[in-house]
């Protein structure tokens, strides 16, 4: 299915019933790195799945930003009337649910995101300089938004108001100790790093953060 949205036509799959999940996937990727855990979130929730602006089967732009993703996920939310919302946000999906949440407090119902960054230097030395260099080659802005965003501030962080889930593997590409500042900041969050996984690992075998998303939101 398509919307339009801030002058963007995004794809996105639905799936289930229940309350409304939305899930913003990672950079590079899109809605199907969701499919084995929204074959499983199906069974509680209304699952949607949006290709984010410039990703998937979504309409293509010049220039990505993270405010204008986080924008589109705020008229995506309005545009279907879902009623205050649960959103995940997996790593660049992460960076825009906490930039909705903070623009927006009464927006969503609760908030849980993953390996999720405050700025560029949240990610580790080694992955830092392969985007670097990826970008290069990779014309199109994908890359390079990772090089200059986010700039999530602890103004932002204290203004998230729904209850706030952060998520990290044991050996992700991001600082944890930047993924524990978010947990630290936002009012009433909790953390669960983990063990033994990367960045993706626990996303894209999807019973893992599947389950999780239902061990923290009550039926």
């Amino acid at each position: 299915m398509y919307l339009t949205v801030n002058g963007v036509k995004l794809y996105y799959e639905k799936t289930g019933t229940g309350r409304p999940l939305v899930m913003a996937h990672c950079n590079s990727m899109d809605h199907k790195i969701f499919r084995s855990a929204a074959h499983i979130l199906s069974g509680r929730f209304t699952v949607y799945c949006p290709d984010t602006r410039g990703h998937g089967k979504s309409e293509k732009v010049k220039t990505l930003h993270y405010t204008d993703m986080a924008e589109d996920m705020r008229a995506f939310i309005e545009a279907l009337g879902l009623d205050r919302p649960l959103f995940y946000g997996f790593s660049d999906g992460g960076v825009t649910g906490l930039i909705l949440a903070s623009r927006y407090p009464s927006l969503l119902s609760a908030l849980i995101v993953s390996g999720a960054s405050l700025r560029p230097e949240s990610t580790k030395d080694l992955p830092l300089r392969f985007f670097r260099l990826w970008s290069h080659v990779d014309r199109s802005d994908k890359m390079r938004i990772m090089l200059r965003e986010p700039d999530i501030t602890d103004e932002m962080l204290l203004n998230i108001a729904v209850p706030t889930f952060v998520t990290a593997g044991e050996r992700d590409l991001i600082r944890e100790s930047h993924t524990r500042h978010i947990a630290d900041t936002v009012p009433g969050a909790s953390l669960r790093i983990f063990p033994h996984t990367g960045h993706t690992g626990y996303i894209t075998r999807g019973a893992k953060i599947a389950d999780y998303i239902l061990s923290v939101i009550p039926e």
